[in-house]
This record gives C-alpha cells, structure tokens and sequence, in this order.
C-alpha cells in the first residue's frame, strides 16, 4: 500500500529545528544569567563550595563566557581549594582543579595553584610538571619560576650536576665496566641508574643486556629522554622502581652477571647500597665465582665497585663547632642553664625512634677557616661488596672500639670520615679531603665531653658500628695521657688502632673518665645546625637587644608621660569633688612578637627590658620546654612568656593582635633564609605587621639593603650544570639534565668559594619594611670592572637594618646565615674599566638579577 503521508517541504525540519532552538537558546540564557547571580551571591556569603559549582555550569553552558568570569573564577577556585585542603579533602580539592584545567588548559596561574597544593601534599614530581607548564605557557610568570626552580632543586639535587662534570670519576667507572663486560659479563643491571650514564657505558663497551633502575619518577623519565638520544633504548631497559622490588622473571628474565652502582653517599651506605646488594646477591645476581675457580665471566655474578676501605681523622674546625655546639653560656645577658644540652641533628643514638643520618657532610677543602688534623689518617672498616655473608654480619656486627694517638694540640671538634671505592683490582676512587673530587666527606660532631682540649699523648676512643645500615660513629671519649695507667703499649703501630679485646672494659671506662654525665633533670633540646650557629652568634643577639631597647624606652617613656598627664587631671577632678584618689592603675605592658622561623631566644631577652609581654611562635614542644627553662633559670617568670601559636587558630592569623583593643610595639620578622634566599611572603607579612603596630612600634629588620659583586668562578658554573658531552664521554646529556638547572645558588660560604672579583660589591636593592614607598620593582644598577675576566655569577648578601644604626651582615664571619649567587647562563667578557648594568627586579618575594647587554 502506498505511503500516503504527506512529504514535508525541504527545509521545514531546519525551519523547525531553528525555532526548537530557539526556544533552547532562551532557557540556556535564562539559566546562564540565574547561575551567574547566584554564584555572586554565594560568594558574598563566602560559600565558595557552591560559588564554584554555580561557575562551572555557566562555563560548561556558555563557554565564551570564558573571558568574562575568568579572574573571579579563579579567585573562587583558590579559596574554595583553601577550604578542601583545611578539610583535608584531597580527592575533592584535585577534582576541583583537573575541572579547572579541562575549561582553561591553558591558564598559568590556576598550573601554578595546582602545583603548590600538590607540592604541599609530598607530590613533587606532579607539582614539578605544572610548574613547568606554567612557566612554559608564561615565561615571565615570576611566581611558577620561583616554584620550579626551589622544587628543581628537590628533584634533581645539585650533586648530579657536579657528579656528571667529574671527567676521572666518569673515565674510572668507565675503564671498570669496559673491563668487566670484556671479560665475560654481559648482563647487567644499574642499580639507582640516574641519567642512566653507568648503563650506556655498559651497552657501549658490548654488553647484550642492560637493565637500569631508578625509583625517582622525575630521575627515570630524564634517563628515558637520555637513553633515547643517545639510540641505545633498544638495549637498554628502564625500569621505575627500587631494585629491592625487582622479580625475576617478571620484571628481567633472569639473574644477571653484573650489577654497576654509585648508590653511595659522603658516609658511604647512606644511600641504601648493602641492603640494595644483599638483596642482588640473593635475588638477582649469579653466584660468585669462588678463590682459584676458572671459567667464563658470564656465569659468575660480582658487583662495581668491588670493595671499599673507609678512613677517619680527628679535627679542629671552628665552622663545624659553631654548628654543632652552643659554645657559648651567656647570650646577651641570658644564662643557658647546665640543666638544658643542646643537640644537632648529626648527634642520635642508635635507639633513637627514628632514624637519622648520625653524620653531617663538608667539602673539607672549602670548609670557611679551614681545619686541622688533630691525628694521622686512619683505616675504621673495609667492606667487600662481592661477599654476601659480609654484607649480611655488617648490619649484625657489635661496635668495634677503635682508638687513635693524638698527635697535634687541639681542640676536638669532628671525625671527618672520607672512603677509597675500589671498582676492581685495577681501578679506584677516592673522595678523600685532599683529592679534587665531586664528593663532600661525612663529618661526625664530637658532642658531650667534660673537656675538648687534646694534645699528643691522647688517644681518641670511638665505637664504630654499622648495625641500621649507617655508618655511626659512638661514644666519642678522650683518654688522658696523664692518667696515672698507661695504655698506650695497646695500639697496633701500623695502623694506629686499639683492638681493646680483653682490655674493652678498661679502656671504656678510662674514656668515660672526659665524657661528661648527663644530669637527671636535663632537657635534651634538638636544634638544626643553622639553630645552633644563631645560637652562637653573639653580634646577632646583641643587636636585637641593643634595638629593642631603644623602641622599648622609648614608648615606656611616652607612656609614663601619658600616665601622669592622665593622673594629673584625675587628680584635679578629685580635688573638685573632694575625693581622695589613691589607687594607682596597673600599667599595661608593651606586647612583643617573634615570627623567626626555628628555635629563638629574642623573646626572653625583650622579656628582661621592663614591662614587656613576649609572645613566642616556636612550634615544638621541646623548643618550648627548653624556653622555660632558660626563662626560669633567669629569673624571668616562664608565665610571661608566651606561646603565640597555642592562641591562634592557624598560622596564617600569627599576625593578629595580641588582645582586640591592642596592638603590637615590636614585630621580629626572619627576612632572610638561612640559604640566602628572601623569605617567602615576607613583604605581605611586612605589609600585615605595619597595620598592626602601635604609634612607634617596629618591626624589626626595618630595611635590608642586598649588596652583590661580579665574579669569575668555575666552580659555580660546574656546580649548576653540565658543561658539553666532554665530561660525559661523548654521551649527549646536558641538554636533558640542564632543563632541571637553576639561575641561583644557595648555601654558599663567599668567603672560601673559588672565585676571583671582578668588581667591587655594589648595593642592588633596598627592601623596606617600615616605609614601603622607598621600595621599586625595578632598578639599574651600574658596576664597574675592575679586573679583566670572564663573569660568570652574581653573589649577593644582604645588610639587616634594625634601625639606622645597628646593622646585621649576613656575610660576616659569626653569620648563621649563607650566601646566594645568580649563575649567568653565558659568561660575559669584561676588561678592566669596561662597565656592566644590572637589571633587578623585585616581585613579591622574589628577586631576579639580569646583565643588561
């Protein structure tokens, strides 16, 4: 039966359509336009949960709204982000930003957000990324730069960048693993692979199969980039995971015959290398091959570096001491009791809950003022890496008790430890204090002894012991050679060491007679090493002292004048009236605030200047039971002082008044890092702190000048990124590695860094606490040459104005502080009498210095 329906006209269904649409358009605008108010109103009401959700459908209906709500999109973004992560909802809080990425991929401000709470979170690989991203969709975005450049330096330390420059240490390894894939070996795995350079001189010297290691995500991925320019990705297999999760065969196929690493560090195991190898020699290697036995290579398994023999000296070093022991009884007036013992980090008993790293590390040879040997070299232990049951009685193995002749007069400050890698019979490397090497040395505080002082005829007495996979060195003690009992007669003379066999007790304790006892009552006070030297700087505190008293003085003084102004027209009104006045009113203290990052004692000195209320921000239990006790000792009632941040909710409300009707005399803020750096924020605090002081309140520092020079160092341009493929044996990996390099170096000490000035120091930037319209953002700075050479960096320190008078130098010999320095990405050729601008820039926080060609 025919299709009698009618055929619509063509055209009729668009007509139709359009007009649906029509309709459509008009309902999408209505509900646009009614979730743009109610997102206004929310927001009004700082309910920036449902502000948000409001935002996200007027973009999801009307992208090209885009422009429009941009900034309040992302002003209710970040604060309802603040509100997820105080709730620690973490999920919702990164939901919310991959929302905002997926409407604006491209926004460098909401890459950069993103990254800060990832970062925030422990995920600095993640965070990482989106400050690259940010930095590469806005390149001029100070704030992202300034993030990936601080959390580069986390991800890829600085170490690789020197380690890769050393051309004997590469050449060595090199030679080694030739040698050994030569001989037989032809399966290897590189265990802590890094840029994958051990792994590529096995696949170049004919190894058949390579597998490489590396637990870091962002270290893996840059060994992938590697490996792939070099066109050795098919013979090499990368493997993002630690080695002590590697299976056979589901992750290689089976035991290898050779494992390369360089997973040592200044104390030779920190970094994991016997658990990582007894875990091979059980797991993943072949066995050994036994004493005499003959055969191809290829069926034995053994380890680079074979071996190593560890070494020790005892030393004198004033910059170790000032960082490791409160030298000192009285700071700027007040007594450190007897009954409080300090401590740095380096110091831990093996008991200790948790583990830490029992040694520090120094570059020996740089160390500011030097050092000296206080006895001969000396063998501690010699651990043989191709010996599983060594390997596994290291980790058991009681305390050696070893002692060593004095043989020059001292005082004993350190036990500077330093290893000799023997890669095979043939090949070595030393990280020795007098070799030029990429390695610092392990130093060992000497802590706890009744007296410091040695001289020849004393012997040091330590316990070594390796049993949590660290090298510690215990139990430092000092036998006196005026004892009337000689030991001497005990110490092998070839090696300088006390076996003390049937003599251990003895000699234990004879060495106790110079350790000191710890008091029942004492209050053991764990302070970072840059604490301890704050500690010890006596210009530091003596300044604060000196300025806090003139403001102090002052607005006693003004108010003493207010009082009586007001005691004199009290006492007027009364004699009108015919009243006795004799009450006297309780005079309201002047209110002090420390905002120092850390440990500090400013708050009990400005509780000894008069009618002063001291308020701490020391966040550890300990550090504030330890402020009591030097509080009561000095007679200074520890109910005075206190803990300002046991009475705010969160630290960013620390600037808050410290009562509704009062506000602040003296505000202490730490302007400057310990590496050199400007503290994050500190103009916004500056900003916060002015709002908050009273008619002639401070805040202390109230300017800081930042002073730098021009110089020629090699060593910082080694030091900041790989120079060529020279130094890597012809492997291309500096372009890889170098995207990780940033423009500034911390934690220098100016005054033992190879350089050679090429100008006089200049001042760069005046920051300005208390008159912030002396502040610019930009400036030229124009430096004269007065040495021909090649400028390779900018080293900067800065001068802490208290006030106009009483000045704190952050380069100064006593500075707890280090320097920073700008290396140039290509040096510039200057004569003498030839003359450079400096461009420096001030954003926020952050500070940028440019040569302006």
């Amino acid at each position: 039966m025919p299709n009698l329906r009618p055929r619509p006209r063509r055209g009729a269904g668009r007509v139709a359509r359009a007009a649906g649409r029509g309709a459509g358009a008009a309902g999408r605008d209505e509900l646009v336009s009614r979730s743009l108010q109610s997102a206004e109103h929310c927001l009004g009401a700082q309910d920036f949960g449902t502000a948000y959700a409001h935002y996200l459908l007027v973009l999801s209906l009307a992208p090209e709204l885009k422009d429009d709500v941009k900034e309040t999109f992302q002003y209710t973004l970040f604060r309802w982000a603040e509100e997820l992560d105080a709730l620690s909802r973490t999920q919702d809080l990164l939901g919310c930003y991959e929302q905002a990425l997926e409407l604006f991929p491209h926004d460098e401000v909401i890459c950069n957000s993103m990254g800060e709470h990832l970062f925030r979170m422990g995920f600095r690989d993640e965070a990482a990324g989106y400050f690259r991203k940010a930095v590469k969709l806005n390149p001029d975005f100070s704030d992202a730069k300034e993030n990936f450049y601080r959390v580069a330096n986390w991800l890829v330390e600085r170490w690789h960048f020197i380690m890769l420059n050393d051309t004997r240490r590469n050449t060595i390894y090199n030679a080694a693993i030739q040698k050994a894939v030569c001989l037989g070996s032809k399966s290897i795995l590189d265990i802590g692979a890094g840029t994958g350079i051990l792994s590529m001189f096995a696949k170049k010297a004919g190894a058949h199969l390579v597998y490489a290691c590396e637990l870091s995500k962002t270290m893996y991925e840059l060994a992938c980039d590697i490996v792939a320019a070099n066109e050795m990705e098919a013979g090499i297999k990368l493997l993002h995971m630690k080695s002590l999760d590697i299976e056979i065969p589901k992750h290689i196929p089976e035991r290898v015959s050779l494992v390369v690493t360089e997973t040592v560090d200044a104390g030779l195991f920190g970094e994991g290398i016997l658990e990582s190898l007894i875990h091979a020699w059980e797991h993943l290697l072949l066995q050994p091959k036994t004493k005499g036995e003959n055969g191809n290579c290829e069926k034995y398994g053994k380890v680079i570096p074979a071996s190593a023999v560890i070494f020790g000296m005892a030393v004198e070093c004033a910059e170790i001491r000032r960082h490791h022991r409160v030298g000192i009884k009285d700071i700027a007036g007040i007594c450190l009791p007897t009954s409080v013992k300090f401590q740095s980090p380096a110091y831990s008993s093996i008991d200790a809950e948790e583990t830490i790293e029992p040694y520090t590390t120094e570059k020996m040879s740089r160390v500011p003022g030097g050092y000296l040997a206080l006895t001969e070299c000396f063998e501690i232990m010699t651990v043989d890496f191709n010996n599983l049951q060594e390997l596994k009685s290291l980790a058991t193995k009681k305390p050696d008790k070893i002692g060593i002749p004095v043989i020059k007069e001292g005082i004993l400050d350190a036990i500077v430890v330093w290893f000799v890698l023997q890669l095979d019979d043939e090949h070595s490397l030393s990280t020795s204090p007098s070799e030029e090497t990429c390695w610092e040395q392990a130093v060992y505080p000497v802590h706890d002894l009744a007296d410091y002082w040695i001289k020849p005829g004393d012997q040091v007495m330590m316990e070594v012991s390796c049993q949590d996979y660290y090298l510690r060195i215990q139990s430092i003690s000092v036998f006196n050679s005026e004892h009337e009992m000689d030991v001497g007669k005990s110490f092998t003379k070839n090696k300088d060491l006390l076996p003390l066999g049937n003599e251990a007790e003895l000699c234990s304790a004879l060495a106790n007679l110079q350790t000191s006892k710890p008091d029942a009552v004492e209050q053991t006070c764990v302070l970072e090493s840059t604490e301890v030297a704050l500690l010890n700087n006596i210009p530091y505190h003596e300044g604060f002292k000196m300025a806090m008293k003139k403001v102090l003085s002052s607005l006693t003084l003004e108010k003493l004048g207010q009082a009586m102004d007001t005691q004199c027209q009290n006492n007027e009104m009364s004699c009108e009236s015919g009243q006795n006045n004799s009450e006297q009113s309780v005079p309201e203290p002047l209110y002090v605030l420390d905002v120092s990052e850390g440990f500090s004692i400013l708050p009990i000195i400005a509780g000894t200047l008069g009618q002063v209320k001291p308020y701490s921000s020391v966040e550890k239990d300990q550090h504030r039971m330890t402020l009591d006790l030097i509080s009561e000792a000095n007679h200074f009632p520890k109910e005075t002082l206190e803990f300002w941040l046991r009475h705010v909710e969160d630290e960013s409300a620390v600037l808050q008044r410290p009562k509704s009707d009062k506000l602040w005399s003296i505000i202490i803020l730490d302007v400057i890092e310990p590496s050199g750096l400007i503290q994050q924020e500190i103009m916004e605090k500056a900003a916060i702190s002015r709002c908050l002081l009273q008619s002639g309140g401070k805040i202390f520092p109230q300017y800081v000048l930042m002073f730098g020079l021009l110089v020629e160092s090699q060593t910082l341009v080694e030091e900041s990124a790989v120079q060529g493929t020279e130094r890597t044996l012809g492997f291309n990996i500096a372009p890889f590695i170098n995207q990780f390099q940033v423009p500034i170096r911390v934690f220098l000490d100016l005054s033992s860094l190879p350089c050679i000035p090429l100008s006089k120091p200049v001042e760069l930037l005046r920051l300005d606490l208390m008159t912030p319209y002396l502040n610019t953002s930009n400036r030229e700075v124009k430096v004269c040459i007065c040495k021909s050479g090649q400028v390779t960096a900018i080293p900067f320190w800065y001068h802490m104005y208290l006030d106009d008078e009483i000045r704190l130098d952050t380069s100064s010999e006593a500075s707890h502080w280090k320097q920073a320095a700008v290396v140039l990405e290509t040096p510039i050729q200057v004569e003498m009498g030839d003359e450079l601008v400096l461009n420096v820039q001030h954003h926020k926080s952050n500070i940028s210095i440019t040569v302006k060609q």
